[in-house]
């Protein structure tokens, strides 16, 4: 057996080690902490395109009517309709007068528009969407008009 060229004598100061390398944890408490984040960044996305997009399929009923003891009335509704303005007219010769509409898309409401005839009268208009309150105005006298908004 052969002996090493530098035995260690008794007594003598042993030189310092270096200190062991041990792994580095913070670049891993790092990337825990932002695939949390960017986790909990994408739940959140994902929650609220899910509720948009159950709002924006969901249908409602917008109600109608005019009431009153005018004669002659233009009655004009206006209906959102999955993104586009739908408007219709028509002459009515007697009260009252009422229409549902089923709607659905972004921008669910309604508008009425009553227009009292050259003879004159009272007509009060009421629009409703679902259960929502009852929005109402009244035009009193000949080319009186009453407008009445929904959403």
């Amino acid at each position: 057996m052969s002996e090493p060229s530098n035995p260690p004598q008794r007594g003598a100061p042993v030189p310092p080690q270096p200190p062991a390398r041990g792994r580095r944890k913070w670049p891993w408490v790092v990337l825990v902490v932002l695939l949390l984040v960017v986790g909990g960044c994408m739940a959140a996305i994902g929650l609220v395109v899910s509720e948009v997009s159950d709002e924006v399929d969901r249908t409602v009923t917008v109600e109608y009517e005019v009431t009153g003891d005018a004669r002659d009335v233009t009655v004009a509704y206006s209906v959102w309709r999955t993104g586009d303005l739908t408007t219709e007219q028509q002459r009515v010769t007697s009260l009252p007068w009422r229409k549902e509409i089923e709607v659905s898309g972004p921008g669910r409401s309604g508008t009425l528009v009553v227009t009292v005839g050259a003879d004159g009268g009272k007509a009060t208009c009421k629009v409703r969407v679902d259960d929502g309150p009852v929005r109402t105005a009244t035009a009193s006298g000949a080319h009186a008009t009453a407008t009445c908004n929904a959403s």
